[in-house]
This record gives C-alpha cells, structure tokens and sequence, in this order.
C-alpha cells in the first residue's frame, strides 16, 4: 500500500472514529438529559405541583395505566388527572430508579425503570414503566408511558427469620457414625429445608429431608420430615427462652406410631445442641436421647 493510500485509509479511519465519539458523546448528553427529566418529575410530583407536572409531557403525550387499563391523552388532561391523584392521596410521594435509557434515534429515547409510589400510611406500590420520551425544540419530553405492578411475591420470611442460625452446612459425629445436615431457604424465604445422611463406617445407612414453614392457617411454625426408610413425620415449633421446642409425631416405616419433643438450643454462630424427650412408640415410653453438640462445617 503506498503513501497516498495509507493517508486515504487513515483519514477514513480517523473519520469513523470522530464520527462514533461524537456519536457516543450525543447519546451520552442525551441520556443524561433524560435521566435528569426525571429527577425533575419526582420533585414536580412531590412537590404536588400538578401543572409543573404535566408540563414534562408532550402536548399529546399518553398515559396508560395497566393498572387500570385506563388511559390519559394530553396535557390537559394530564393536569386533571395529576390534581385528583394529589386530592385524593395526600401525602404521596414518588420515588423513581432509572434502569435503562435508549436512544432510538436523535429525537426519541426509550427510558425504563421502576416506580415506587409511598402513600403516608399503607405500603407503597411499585410499578415496572417504560416511557418514551420525544426532544422537542431542545427538551426531551414525555410521549408515552405505560406501566404494570410488580408482583411481589408473598413470603413468610418475617415468621421463620427467628430460625436463621439453621442456615448451612453441619456435622455430629460419634466414632464411625456420621450425621451430616444441610439447611437453605427455598425461594422467596418461604420454607427452609434440611436435607440430612447418616453415614456408619462410611456408607450411608439412611437420608431424608425436612420442611419447616409457617402455617398462615394455624399461626405457628410446622415441619415435616420424610425418610429414606418409609418413615415421616409431623412436627409444631416453639420457641422457649433461647430454646425451640419441636413437639412430633411420627409415622414410622412398619405404621407404628411415635411421637417426641426435639430440642434446639444455639450455643453461637457455629454451634447447637439437640436433644430428644418424652419418646413413645407404639405405647411404649423410651429413654431420652442426650444433647449432643453439632458443629458447623461451613456457612451457606
């Protein structure tokens, strides 16, 4: 390639490459003209300013709703609606998190994000919107919103969270036998799971798993264990001082019946005890089982 060529080639490239910054320095203004229009309609909406409101609206700017399904054209209209909302709701207010601008092209950007409206009492609604905004004569304007509620999943983590110390992975171990247990939550914070083995010289001998949730029903923590003999069983917890009480009947393998009272006491972060009291299977009282100390092997 001679000389002439090469300054050809190069000046295209420097070209493109100013092109592109420019580019990138466009998008980049644009976006945070954007994001700044919104900070502005927070405050016009807190300040419960419904003219200053509608004014960040296009001329025939459109609000749907999927709330509702309802939907409000111009500004207009946006102030009547704006000045119900506050009459209606006093003490709202707006909060906004811009996930994402796009410039479509250089007059229109799509803006998404997340809407949280706190009224004085009750809890807030958040909503997913997506806004289309339109630059006109120099200022990016809303055209169209469209929002939906989030779902937010019902959780029962606020009656388990006393139970939190169970989470991980733990160990008791006597000579060759071997108990090893794993806790978790299950999505949403709505039950918490053990899965236990136990293991003698090395083979497992017997595993199962455990369910503990609340019983929105009953008002009170449940749990259910299921064995890999055949074996369940059916629990009610307790808490009693820095103890939980775990009162149980069981189904055993050869349809015996049995029932029995765990105890868990933490002792710290890494440890906790277990005992099992007042056994009777089939009729038959049996002696308790000792505490024992089971150790955390590692945090979840």
């Amino acid at each position: 390639m001679d000389r002439a060529i090469r300054l050809i080639v190069c000046g295209a490239l420097v070209g493109c490459c100013h092109a592109a910054a420019v580019a990138n320095d466009k998008d980049a203004s644009a976006k945070e003209a954007v994001e700044k229009a919104a900070r502005s309609y927070v405050a016009a909406f807190n300040a419960r300013d419904a003219k200053a409101l509608a004014s960040h609206w296009s001329p025939e700017g459109v609000y749907i709703s999927r709330l509702t399904g309802e939907s409000v054209t111009g500004r207009e209209a946006l102030v009547e609606e704006f000045a119900a909302l506050f009459e209606a709701r006093k003490d709202t207010k707006l909060d906004v998190t811009v996930e994402s601008v796009d410039l479509v092209s250089p007059n229109v950007a799509l803006e998404q994000g997340t809407a949280t409206v706190m009224p004085a009492q009750g809890e807030p609604t958040i909503t997913r919107y997506t806004a289309v905004h339109v630059k006109r004569d120099g200022k990016w304007l809303l055209d169209r919103v469209s929002e939906e509620e989030l779902r937010v999943p019902p959780t029962h983590y606020e009656q388990l969270k006393d139970l939190q110390w169970m989470i991980g992975e733990w160990v008791d171990q006597a000579g060759e036998d071997v108990v090893r247990t794993e806790c978790h939550w299950s999505r949403n914070n709505n039950f918490i799971i053990r899965s236990f083995t136990v293991s003698i010289a090395g083979e497992i001998d017997m595993a199962g798993m455990q369910i503990v949730g609340w019983d929105p029903a009953r008002k009170q923590i449940r749990s259910w264990v299921f064995d890999s003999e055949g074996g369940f069983v059916e629990g009610t917890w307790q808490r009693s001082g820095d103890r939980w009480l775990v009162n149980a009947a069981a189904t055993l393998p050869d349809g015996k019946r049995a029932s029995f009272t765990s105890i868990f006491k933490p002792l710290d972060e890494n440890r906790f005890t277990w005992q099992k009291v007042n056994r009777v299977v089939d009729g038959e009282i049996l002696p308790n089982i000792d505490e024992i100390v089971i150790v955390r092997e590692r945090a979840l």
